[in-house]
């Protein structure tokens, strides 16, 4: 797949597009099926498909700060976007221009001009130009005018409520991983390079790998989380504790992951977490041989957790 960042560079890459709008924050399963639909007709008529989005989120660049944390890191979402067929990303800055664009404004500039669209897929609660001043409705008579379809997606259900981002970073906040897995049709995963840790797990004999959280996505609550972990591209069983060690001090929120049946150093590795489920919030204990005995029951619950689901 192709990923362009300007719109110059999709002007002078696209010859005809079924085009694929919204931000796809999460690429969930409602984005699933509009990006699918998008590829599909884009197959029969012979085009390319793109899906178009923002390298950052609306509502932040006119907060002037992060109101909105991410679901997905850029290379996340191109990840996801792939996997869907799609032949090109199109993922420009939110700036001050796009953002005073009237509705026909950036419908010329952007898909006309840019993308030469032909076609044209967005949600039924899509909206674009100036304070959200262009919907749907707008979007179809401006395809008219300009010659491009509009196809429009009715709202996508699970459970009898519609899915968004909105619910899916809801879920995390609540540390409810399974929903998380549920709206969006993959488990959630944290990723980087492993860091130097205080050791307290090591002392405690349950030696653990750290990771860094970025403050600007979405995360999940305090808690312990059976996870899976994979190292160069092998997946081991383990558990991992989200939070900020309350029984031991004051510090940032990090991830450390007890690793079941490893031995290694992984100091500067670039690993990936995936969250299977919560098994409690995180706690404050009143002495580390009580936190030490909490910790080895953590264990025997998620070690027992992964045997049955092996």
């Amino acid at each position: 797949m192709i990923i362009y960042t300007t719109l110059l560079e999709a002007k002078e890459g696209i010859e005809s597009a079924a085009v694929a709008l919204g931000n796809f924050d999460g690429v969930h399963k409602g984005h699933q099926a509009l990006i699918s639909e998008c590829v599909a007709s884009a197959k029969e008529q012979g085009i390319s498909s793109v899906v178009f989005t923002f390298l950052n989120h609306p509502l932040n660049e006119i907060a002037g700060k992060c109101v909105v944390k991410s679901i997905m890191t850029l290379k996340e979402k191109a990840e996801a976007v792939e996997a869907l067929g799609a032949d090109i990303m199109v993922a420009v800055p939110f700036n001050e221009e796009i953002r005073k664009s009237s509705p026909e404004e950036f419908v010329k500039s952007v898909l006309v001009d840019s993308l030469s669209a032909k076609m044209a897929f967005c949600g039924f609660n899509y909206s674009f130009g100036y304070k959200g001043a262009g919907g749907p409705e707008q979007l179809t008579g401006l395809g008219n005018k300009y010659g491009f379809a509009v196809n429009v997606m009715d709202e996508f259900d699970i459970d009898g409520k519609p899915v968004s981002s909105t619910r899916i970073r809801e879920a995390l906040a609540a540390g409810d991983v399974e929903s998380f897995e549920t709206l969006s049709g993959r488990r959630y995963c944290i990723s980087g390079k492993v860091i130097p840790g205080e050791h307290f797990g090591r002392k405690m004999g349950f030696p653990t790998v750290n990771l860094a959280l970025n403050h600007d996505m979405a995360l999940p609550a305090n808690g312990v989380y059976i996870t899976y972990i994979f190292v160069n591209n092998q997946r081991f069983n383990s558990v991992t504790n989200v939070g900020n060690k309350p029984s031991v001090g004051l510090f940032a929120k990090n991830a450390e992951t007890h690793i079941f049946d490893f031995s290694g150093d992984l100091y500067g590795s670039d690993i990936k977490v995936e969250f299977v489920k919560m098994t409690r919030p995180e706690m404050r204990f009143d002495s580390l041989e009580a936190l030490s005995r909490q910790i080895e029951q953590d264990c025997l619950d998620a070690r027992a957790f992964h045997e049955t689901n092996s």
